[in-house]
């Protein structure tokens, strides 16, 4: 931030420090002289010299600005504002002893006059000069009291994104101004990833006949977006001409800078044919935020332009509220230096919180439709309110209210139609070798056929407007052409799009902009095949060796554990030793069939079986329908499984001539370049696959999927292996930034809906296939990996019965032996095999033997204590007795 008040040093230095003109005895001046160098003859210039000399009569009637000072205006007339005749003028006022200048009015006056100022060391503050080169550190007494130029094309800049459209026309006055501030616009489009696609400069006088001509050159382009930079003299002859040649109809967008919203604040009343001539158009407004000091002018505005002040009513604009406040900076500056207080300014020298008013022009007079501000970009909510919130800049916080355009619509203008030039747009078709389902020429005209072509005219008749386009082949009919290099071309202008069977890969969307996919192809690999013949252990084939092992383990350890959880009460699993392993085997085995005829007792074992059943019923399943493919589905082998396959072997791999397929395999997968065999037409393609590599062929071919559908229709003895390793589509190519890549992405989606798309697909793409092709490439065996939750699960519920059930039988012996103890009156230091041995007899013996035991000894303890217990009670009784006795004898 730089300090006003440095502003103000300068004034006092350059304008008394050697004269000492107007001191009274104090530091303070009685009076300062201030020049006004502008064109007072406009209606603009009149609009300005009535509120300087407001300004200047408020400023001197306020003792709390500048106290007992008074500031002298001396106006001069900048009738010569367009270049170096302007110097004189300004070394009038500076002849003055003026300590600063009000002004000049144009930028181009401005370039020149800064540099004497820049000399003189006499402040410049103007209000109007706005081009954004004038911020410079070039012109350091420069001071611009209006915001530049340079906001303005940011807000246009904006306007263009939130509406979607991506190219613009310029339409510009070839001054400082124009040239600046056109270009200003471009580098805030680019940051929008927008342009200009053309720009219409115009003389400064420009006669009507040259804005004729200018304006039938834009009505040429492509573009219906138009930009219009000029000053409130010259830019409405631009709205008359374009009105005439009927450019202010529907389909055209016209954004205006802030001139046209200065004239139409300055003539309130313009004639209804004027008024006509600017239906629908937007402008931007220069938002100043409402004070006191602004309410008071605006109310003093009438009397200040009406009855002998001027000829006609003036209304107020922002030129003449800024000129209001220039006036004011500077008498504030002039009082910060001579009471020494800071006044804060930006350090580019222009005004903080730039902001506009979005005016659209409808019916008799405006209507604001939102705000711009550099804070939170457009907003139907005024600056202001804003600047006390988080700034938001999002596309979704980005609001405003409707428009209405020219040709008295709202629908939003598209923005963009072909050119009217007669020029028709050259569409580049691959003049490919084979696979003419999908592209290809008609012989002995220039006509195209094929499933892409079909599409592309299907998606062209469901757009709103007439497409003007020819098709080109590319390629000469001998050698596949390089959809790559296709695509390049399109980036030189050499072709404006192209239509065909082009892939879309990130190296071809960093060129062009593809449309919606209209058909997926990723990249497979195909192979030859064998029909697998059956032997006598094909009912093993559907599991692996490993898958086999695992079951066979899991059915003896389910079955062990049903015979330790059932063992203790469950005659059908006890007895002798021998009887015991088989019925483990037996019972194992039979729940493969569900056919076990031992009952479970126990809830625990009931738990683990219903599990164990679950994992059966599933295994049981797969391995029949496993089994049923591989019986009565023909069968094919191919030693190739997949991309993975070629990753690690050496052979030769085809690809097909001129297809990304071999940037891809060598940059993305790694395959050696030397391996690969590009292959030209599909009957080459099957006599190498048929020779193998051993004999000068290959061991796959590789292309997308369109292709080898119909590759492969003719073709039985090979087939796809494996799954597509890419994930590409089809689309047509355009320039970046294309408005029509983005319609017809829409007209294509459209067809997907409808139901078109497949009719299309059907009518060229849909032939009979092979008869083998109903054959399976040889069924992959069913792994461990597919199956290992159910065997966790299986073996998580065993574990958890068995912990269980050891707690529980753990309980029951820690009693048992407690009172066995007890009872035999054994020392406590037996030897730990024995207390094994004892467990493992306790664990053999069938629980129901254990509880009639224990409750026997419970019977007999009862029994005993019962016994001594009637015994002591005599006892007790004939003690007592004799007591009794005794007593009486006393």
């Amino acid at each position: 931030m730089i300090k006003v008040w440095l502003l103000a040093l300068m004034v006092f230095s350059n304008g008394y420090a050697s004269t000492g003109a107007g001191m009274n005895n104090s530091t303070i001046p009685d009076f300062v002289n201030i020049g006004a160098l502008f064109s007072f003859n406009t209606s603009v210039g009149k609009s300005v010299q009535i509120a300087i000399e407001a300004a200047i009569e408020d400023v001197n009637s306020n003792p709390n600005i500048l106290g007992q000072t008074k500031l002298n205006l001396s106006l001069q007339e900048d009738s010569k504002y367009r270049g170096f005749l302007s110097i004189a003028e300004v070394l009038q006022v500076m002849a003055r002893q003026s300590v600063a200048i009000i002004g000049p009015h144009s930028s181009v006056t401005a370039h020149v006059i800064t540099h004497i100022a820049n000399e003189l060391q006499v402040p410049l503050l103007s209000f109007s000069a706005l081009d954004p080169t004038l911020s410079s550190l070039q012109f350091p007494f420069f001071i611009r009291t209006c915001h530049s130029d340079l906001y303005q094309m940011a807000a246009i800049a904006d306007l263009v994104d939130y509406y979607g459209w991506k190219d613009v026309i310029a339409v510009y006055f070839d001054d400082d101004n124009g040239r600046n501030g056109i270009g200003a616009l471009g580098d805030k489009l680019a940051e929008k990833r927008c342009r200009i696609s053309y720009k219409a400069p115009l003389s400064p006088e420009a006669s009507l006949e040259e804005i004729t001509n200018v304006l039938v050159q834009v009505a040429l382009a492509e573009s219906r977006v138009i930009v219009v930079h000029a000053n409130t003299q010259w830019g409405p002859k631009v709205f008359t001409v374009a009105n005439n040649l009927g450019m202010m109809g529907t389909g055209y967008v016209w954004i205006a800078t802030a001139f046209l919203s200065a004239l139409l604040d300055i003539q309130n009343h313009l004639s209804s044919d004027a008024i006509d001539e600017i239906q629908g158009v937007l402008t931007l407004r220069i938002y100043t935020p409402d004070s006191k000091l602004k309410r008071r002018f605006v109310s003093k505005w009438k009397n200040l332009t009406s009855g002998d002040n001027a000829n006609v009513p003036l209304g107020l604009s922002f030129v003449a509220l800024y000129a209001y406040d220039t006036v004011y900076v500077l008498a504030h500056a002039l009082d910060a230096f001579f009471k020494q207080g800071p006044i804060k300014y930006t350090s580019d020298r222009n005004l903080v919180n730039p902001a506009y008013e979005i005016i659209n022009v409808v019916g008799t007079g405006t209507r604001r439709i939102g705000y711009w501000s550099n804070y939170s970009g457009l907003s139907v909510v005024a600056p202001g309110t804003l600047q006390s919130k988080p700034a938001s800049l999002s596309r979704q916080s980005q609001k405003l209210f409707p428009v209405i355009w020219p040709g008295n619509t709202d629908q939003r203008p598209r923005g963009w139609v072909f050119p009217n030039n007669g020029r028709v747009l050259k569409i580049g078709v691959p003049k490919g070798v084979f696979y003419h389902e999908f592209v290809s020429q008609i012989r002995g005209t220039d006509l195209f056929e094929g499933f892409c072509i079909d599409v592309f005219l299907a998606a062209v008749n469901l757009l709103s407007y007439a497409v003007p386009y020819k098709f080109v082949p590319y390629g000469d009919g001998k050698n596949n052409p390089s959809m790559t290099e296709l695509t390049r071309l399109i980036t030189t202008g050499e072709f404006d799009g192209a239509v065909g069977d082009i892939a879309i890969t990130t190296e071809r969307t960093r060129m062009v902009d593809f449309t919606q996919p209209y058909i997926e192809s990723g990249l497979v690999v195909v192979a030859p095949v064998k029909r697998a013949e059956t032997n006598a252990l094909a009912f093993l084939a559907p599991f692996t060796p490993k898958m086999w092992c695992v079951t066979a383990i899991f059915f003896i350890l389910v079955g062990a554990v049903v015979w330790i959880l059932e063992h203790r009460v469950n005659d059908e699993f006890r007895g002798p030793p021998k009887k015991q392993l088989i019925t483990v085997l037996w019972f194992s085995f039979s729940t493969m069939f569900f056919s076990h005829r031992e009952n479970t007792v126990s809830t625990l074992g009931r738990f683990v079986l219903i599990i164990w059943l679950f994992v059966v019923l599933i295994i049981n399943s797969s391995y029949t329908a496993s089994l049923t493919s591989i019986l009565t589905v023909q069968q094919l082998y191919s030693p190739i499984k997949g991309i993975e396959s070629l990753l690690s072997g050496k052979e030769p791999i085809g690809y097909t001539q001129g297809s990304f397929a071999r940037n891809y395999l060598v940059q993305e997968i790694g395959i050696v370049e030397s391996r690969l065999v590009p292959l030209t037409t599909p009957e080459e393609a099957a006599k190498a696959l048929r020779k193998g590599p051993q004999n000068g062929g290959v061991s796959a071919y590789i292309d997308e999927r369109a292709y080898m559908d119909i590759f492969l229709s003719t073709r039985c003895n090979l087939t796809v292996v494996g799954q597509e390793f890419t994930r590409n589509g089809w689309g047509f190519a355009f320039p970046r930034d294309s408005p029509l890549a983005v319609d017809l992405s829409t007209a294509i989606l459209q067809m997907i809906d409808s139901g078109d798309l497949q009719r299309i697909h059907d009518k060229w793409l849909l032939s009979s296939a092979c008869l083998s092709q109903g054959a399976k490439l040889e069924v992959e065996r069913l792994q461990l990996k597919s199956f290992w939750g159910l065997y966790v699960i299986c073996g998580l519920a065993c574990l958890l019965a068995l912990f269980i059930y050891l707690i529980q039988i753990w309980r029951q012996y820690h009693k048992h032996y407690s009172e066995e103890l007890e009872s035999a009156d054994q020392s406590p230091g037996s030897s730990r095999s024995s207390r094994l041995k004892t467990f493992l007899s306790f664990a053999d013996e069938k629980e129901e033997t254990i509880k009639s035991r224990t409750k026997r000894r419970k019977m007999e303890r009862i029994s005993y204590r019962s016994s001594e217990g009637s015994s002591s009670i005599n006892s007790n009784k004939g003690y007592a007795s004799r007591r009794s006795e005794c007593a009486g004898e006393v």
